[in-house]
């Protein structure tokens, strides 16, 4: 880079051996002055170095207004926290009173109301996919901020100058050098910023309190706005070199042969390598593995080319660097905490978790594994998931499940029950594994690797006060069950409202999570938890409800599911449990071709119209479909004027596991 000077000088037509002071410019070549060329060259130079001090001072802006943003965001929640479950009065055995409503509170709760009744639901499907208008809107704010101040702050001319030495040939010069440079700027600003939302170690979320799989919406279309910028930077440099300054074509190749220009040509490269690779259909075809690890390497040796570019910008280039290396070592280190474990021989070392493998065979979807271990280690937040790796099929691969027990130590250990269903690449391996012992009647397990726990609480704010919908798609039941089973585990709630709706697919699939359910079903007389159980895959029964039906079909359904190894929560092969007999099933009808799903609009407002008092929180993991259907539905049961009246019934709220948008 010692020898980026020079050619930059000659570009910009200074002379510098005419020059009796030079003018420092941060993160730009110093300007020599008095300036000694024509008019029209001072004046663009004029342009060029205003407009370069003008663009970090918005780039500045950017920053403060951001850091500003969060820092009041932190304030905000420890000066006006949200009502916790442990803070509430109890005044008798059966019924809890939450601490006094004050206007601050309404006002916050009217707030919310309001912006969930309008910004919750799904926006510009086709473009932004499954994302709230919320998320949309701040996008949108920094967008209108960037395209704003790319423009601002430049005088529109062009001149026409004089080559030296090179009698009648003209050069011409103007605004979009500047502008480009503005563009290219902003990018750079935009670097740590993207690094930051894509953090697992997320600085964010601990001043927000937003789960880090939250911003990845942000970081994706900050990252689609990056190459936007790199590209209008690159075109328009090149238009400038290879067209309007003269003469042609000697001006071009001495540009593009300079290596401050080859490190630039390299970045554009891999920029859009990263984008093409980003796309959902390519991500698709090649499956998120390679994404994820092409994601590393690519966007490093991006940074990296960056600098090389322009180093005199290495204040936005070494701090992106610097987060995505801490994010790193973060994870190993907390791993490495997980696992430092006292060995059988007394000694102390890493050592994996043992997991005994529960199989569920699924042709057709995928088979399903139910893993159980118990570890050594603190107990997580109910909502927070980990990474879970399984070194025997590969050490280079991990995936993120949520327990779906309740976090409880009992003797210095925690049990871990997860849920994995195994369409393929490595989960699918697993299930072949558990299979293969099946075959042999050998006991089945398989080490377990952990990295956690990640994501935020979700029962901190549950007050007694506080109804409870739970809705679930297949799988995404381990999101929910945990909330369930923290509320029935406490004194019960006269007034309060709980509710689990669940789609399967077939009636055996209840056998996935059958301990659970019959812990949720014992405590239903003293909680008044309704289980809705809708099966989407076969047949329709005469009747709506299973509820009294002969236990024939679904001993013929539990025919299929099969143990592997001893597992607490294992049931054996045709078992079933009085608890499910007596669930409320209700098969929806459908065939392989064809399935219906619940009502999901009935079911929630008739929900929210049916509670006593309080307000209520719908929980919900599934499909994407379902997702979305439900933000439709819970905004519409939103009112602020009402919740402003005092009526808290009409104060939904909604919280998503959003892995499963990933």
């Amino acid at each position: 880079m010692a020898n980026m000077a020079a050619p930059l000088s000659g570009r910009h037509i200074q002379n510098l051996s005419e020059a009796t002071a030079f003018e420092k410019h941060w993160g730009y070549p110093n300007r020599a002055l008095p300036c000694t060329n024509d008019a029209g060259s001072c004046a663009y130079l004029d342009l060029v170095y205003h407009s370069h001090d003008v663009s970090l001072m918005y780039s500045g802006i950017l920053w403060a207004v951001v850091g500003g943003i969060l820092l009041l965001w932190a304030f905000g929640r420890k000066l006006w926290p949200s009502r916790r479950a442990d803070e509430v009065l109890v005044l008798d055995s059966e019924r809890f009173i939450a601490t006094t409503t004050t206007r601050g509170s309404r006002v916050k709760r009217t707030i919310a109301s309001l912006v969930r009744s309008y910004l919750l639901p799904d926006s510009v499907r086709s473009i932004f996919g499954r994302t709230t208008r919320l998320q949309v809107l701040i996008l949108g704010g920094i967008a209108a901020y960037l395209l704003i101040f790319s423009f601002v702050g430049l005088v529109y001319e062009t001149w026409i100058t004089p080559v030296k030495k090179m009698p009648g040939v003209y050069s011409t010069r103007s605004s979009l050098g500047p502008w480009s440079d503005r563009v290219g700027i902003l990018a750079y600003a935009l670097t740590p910023f993207s690094i930051m939302l894509s953090s697992r170690e997320s600085v964010l979320s601990l001043l927000t309190g937003v789960p880090y799989q939250s911003f990845n919406f942000m970081h994706r279309w900050l990252g689609y706005i990056i190459c936007i910028q790199g590209l209008l930077h690159t075109i328009s440099w090149t238009v400038i070199e290879a067209y309007l300054y003269q003469p042609q074509p000697s001006v071009a190749k001495e540009w593009i042969a300079q290596t401050y220009m080859i490190w630039g040509c390299v970045a554009i490269i891999l920029l859009l390598l990263i984008f093409v690779l980003s796309l959902p259909p390519v991500i698709r075809l090649t499956g998120y593995e390679f994404f994820r690890k092409a994601h590393y390497v690519l966007a490093m040796i991006y940074i990296g080319a960056c600098y090389a570019h322009w180093d005199k910008l290495s204040c936005f280039m070494i701090p992106a660097l610097v987060l995505w290396f801490i994010d790193r070592a973060m994870r190993l280190i907390r791993t490495g905490l997980a696992h430092y474990q006292i060995m059988p021989d007394g000694k102390t070392g890493f050592q994996a978790a043992q997991a005994s493998m529960t199989h569920f065979p699924d042709s057709e979807h995928g088979d399903i594994l139910r893993l159980d271990f118990t570890h050594s280690q603190e107990a997580w937040k109910i909502g927070q998931h980990f990474y879970l790796c399984f070194p025997e099929c590969s050490i280079w691969q991990s995936h993120p499940f949520t327990p779906l027990n309740l976090p409880e130590v009992k003797d210095g250990v925690v049990e871990h029950s997860y849920i994995v269903r195994a369409k393929k690449g490595e989960t699918k391996k697993l299930a072949d594994r558990a299979a293969a012992k099946l075959a042999e009647n050998v006991k089945a397990t398989t080490p377990v690797i952990m990295s956690g726990s990640y994501g935020e609480s979700i029962c901190d704010t549950l007050t007694p006060d506080v109804n409870v919908l739970c809705v679930a798609g297949g799988t995404g039941i381990t999101y929910v069950l945990p909330v369930l089973l923290n509320l029935v585990a406490q004194p019960g709630s006269k007034d309060r409202k709980m509710e689990l709706i669940w789609a399967i697919r077939k009636k055996s699939d209840m056998q996935w999570v059958q301990k659970e359910l019959d812990a949720i079903h014992r405590a239903s007389r003293t909680h008044g938890v309704a289980v809705h159980i809708f099966v989407t895959r076969e047949s329709s029964s005469p009747t709506p409800s299973l509820r009294d039906e002969k236990t024939k079909n679904h001993n013929n359904n539990d025919a299929s599911v099969k143990e592997v190894g001893a597992s607490p929560s294992s049931t054996t092969s045709g078992g079933s449990s009085a608890s499910l007999k007596s669930m409320e099933v209700r098969k929806m009808g459908g065939s392989e071709n064809f399935d219906t799903h619940p009502d999901l609009q009935k079911m929630v407002t008739t929900f929210v119209e049916n509670t006593i008092r309080g307000s209520t929180t719908v929980f919900a993991s599934g499909p994407g479909s379902m997702v979305s259907d439900l933000r439709s539905i819970v905004a519409g049961c939103n009112s602020g004027a009402q919740v402003w009246r005092g009526n808290e019934r009409y104060g939904v709220g909604l919280t998503c596991d959003d892995r499963l948008e990933w």
